[in-house]
């Protein structure tokens, strides 16, 4: 449960039907097995008590005695085992009957919760022996197992250890109509919402039942533990097929098969929903009952998948998707610049690494949308200290294939009488030397796009802003940064995609070689004609940065979580010291950089992380990293 992982499960027992002792140990038999799995919650289906099919033997006081007996034994069986148990069974307050969820955790019942949609159409006919849920809202307790017991129609179950770990529940068809409970209970807190659920088997029902269970995680923020009835119900009308899933926040992460064994298990996040409540302050909040439980925390086994690279998609299919959206999210973005400025002419520093090989591709494509010839773009390079032979001939090369005017602008001697200007010996690789190349390039671009009536086109990308590796008022500024959202990890899939799937011969042959560049901003003089100064060499591999990224800025982790995830994520890959160490590169420039980020040019967001000044992210520039850097170095592994 630390870091806000809980092992959850969904189990379809054996029952038979009316025959509530044996199904109380069937459901016996899925505690322990989820107990022993490391499962701090488990769900059961809707009635499993007693049976689903179980008709109007539900009117009979013989099965009702029978149900609570059988909720007795299951809570004994729970006493000394910390796990959240939601169980289906059929009980009687008020004189009335209630298709039921009742929770228990150590032994205790912490309350009964009532179905609150009970259908009567097509298959269905509960009606005839149930009342809605609604009918309990004015209910505080009832007498239930020889204890008082809460009525919880309008509750929440929080546990006081882990406030993040809060418990809703709903019944079947609560699910499967607008309005449902689930709403309210995530509107009070709720971050995993359980489903007691009986839901027969016809054709194509499953995947309509895996798109509600989805859209229910989504649209509230939760993880959503959904268990089916399976097998053991009656086969007169129905067949059930145990399709138990678990899913969050939109997505399915573990799910049965159906007419399968029965049982699913996967580790959700309860901090991370958390987290993107607090930032969706659209959220709607709801007083409602709290029921608390005391659950010790423990050290959570993961065994979920973590993406190594989550702005990349895994399947071949979705990656050409995603970079096909990207490429028009930034190519519609610019375009609109350019109709509005009246613009009729872009500029970019077009250098032969990734970046400005992407900036360029959206510029062709954004000329295209704009309605004007590519002769409307001019790329140029502008060779200093540090330019290769490869780099500035992959520059004209791309420029060539690709249609645009293209022209060379040597700035050597430029910057060097500017250097003697300023007292630099012209040799000293310090700070100046090398910024002092990057302020002259910016200054050739934007004079050239003046004198031109043009614009200029940015190139730097997310993950160079998050790490601040950006001369300030040098490739830190243009008139429109296209790829000021695109992490560097994408940058390279979506040239890759170009090079595929658009590009002729000429172009993608370099375009591949671009990508087979290692990436930098060539500063420093090179070494026997070869890049010197490799940029993943002086700050790290933005393959674990952009994961540091994505994790600390979009799920808003602390940098001790994010470092136990690069471990799993990385295994194998990187070894625990080399992640601490880029780690706490990240987070120490994170912080020392935003005064580059809070002056960003405009630019279009293309992702769910965005560290524009005005939109997705806002931080002083004088903020402390101490509490950050604190928490890191509690987990350092040399002092373990």
């Amino acid at each position: 449960m630390k870091d806000g992982f809980v092992k959850v499960a969904a189990v379809s027992p054996e029952v038979k039907v009316a025959d509530c002792a044996f199904n109380a140990e069937s459901i016996c038999k899925g505690i322990d097995r989820a107990y022993a799995d490391g499962c701090k919650l488990v769900v059961f289906p809707e009635l499993s008590v007693c049976g689903y099919t179980s008709g109007d033997l539900l009117l009979q006081s013989v099965l009702l005695e029978a149900a609570e007996n059988a909720v007795e034994r299951i809570a004994e069986h729970c006493t000394g085992k910390q796990i959240f148990v939601a169980v289906g069974t059929p009980v009687v307050v008020g004189g009335k009957l209630y298709n039921a969820a009742v929770a228990i955790f150590d032994g205790r019942i912490l309350g009964i919760v009532p179905k609150r949609n009970v259908p009567s159409y097509t298959e269905f006919y509960e009606g005839r022996y149930f009342e809605t849920g609604d009918k309990l809202d004015n209910v505080d307790k009832t007498v239930y197992c020889g204890r008082e017991v809460e009525v919880c129609s309008r509750a929440v179950f929080r546990c006081r250890n882990m406030r993040n770990f809060c418990i809703g529940i709903e019944i079947c068809e609560d699910m499967w109509i607008a309005g449902g409970p689930a709403d309210l209970l995530c509107a009070g807190g709720a971050t995993v919402i359980c489903n007691l659920s009986a839901s027969d088997e016809t054709v194509g029902k499953d995947d309509y039942r895996r798109l509600l269970v989805k859209s229910a995680s989504g649209k509230c923020n939760a993880a959503y533990v959904y268990s089916d009835c399976g097998e053991g119900e009656s086969s007169t009308d129905l067949v059930f097929s145990a399709h138990d899933m678990i899913a969050e926040n939109g997505a399915v992460i573990a799910e049965s098969k159906p007419f399968g064994e029965g049982y699913v298990v996967a580790e959700v996040d309860v901090q991370k929903l958390s987290a993107e409540r607090i930032k969706q302050n659209t959220t709607p909040s709801t007083p409602i009952k709290e029921v608390y439980f005391d659950c010790a925390l423990c050290e959570t086994q993961l065994t979920v998948r973590i993406e190594k690279t989550p702005f990349v998609p895994e399947g071949e299919s979705d990656r050409a998707a995603r970079c096909e959206r990207v490429f028009a999210i930034q190519a519609h973005g610019l375009a609109k610049r350019m109709k509005h400025t009246g613009c009729k002419h872009l500029v970019v520093g077009l250098s032969g690494g990734l970046d400005s090989a992407l900036a360029l591709l959206v510029m062709c494509r954004a000329a295209e949308v704009a309605g004007l010839e590519r002769s409307a773009i001019t790329a140029i390079t502008m060779p200093c200290f540090g330019t290769t032979r490869r780099t500035r001939s992959n520059a004209e090369k791309l420029a060539r294939a690709l249609g645009v005017n293209f022209k060379k602008i040597d700035i050597g001697k430029t910057v060097q009488r500017h250097l003697k200007d300023i007292g630099h010996d012209g040799v000293t690789g310090d700070v100046a030397y090398e910024n002092a190349q990057a302020r002259e390039r910016t200054q050739v671009l934007m004079d050239y796009a003046n004198r031109t009536g043009g614009l200029v086109v940015g190139t730097g990308d997310l993950s160079e802003l998050a790490l601040g590796w950006a001369t300030y008022n040098g490739d830190h500024m243009s008139m429109y940064g296209v790829n000021g959202s695109v992490p560097k990890t994408l940058v390279r899939h979506l040239v890759r995609f170009y090079a595929e799937s658009v590009a002729g011969a000429k172009a993608r042959a370099v375009l591949l070689d671009i990508l087979d560049t290692p990436v930098s901003p060539e500063l420093i003089p090179a070494k026997d004609g070869e890049i010197a100064q490799k940029t993943e060499e002086i700050v790290g591999p933005y393959e674990l940065h952009d994961f540091f990224l994505y994790n600390i800025v979009r799920w808003g982790f602390k940098p001790s979580k994010t470092f136990r995830l690069a471990k799993y994520a990385f295994k194998g890959d990187f070894d625990d010291e080399t992640i601490y160490k880029w780690l706490k590169t990240f987070v120490s420039r994170f912080f020392a950089q935003q005064f580059k980020r809070s002056c960003l040019p405009d630019g279009p967001k293309v992702g769910s992380v965005d560290l524009s000044p005005r939109g997705g992210w806002r931080m002083p520039s004088d903020a402390c990293k101490t509490e950050w850097i604190k928490d890191l170095e509690s987990c350092d592994p040399s002092k373990k």
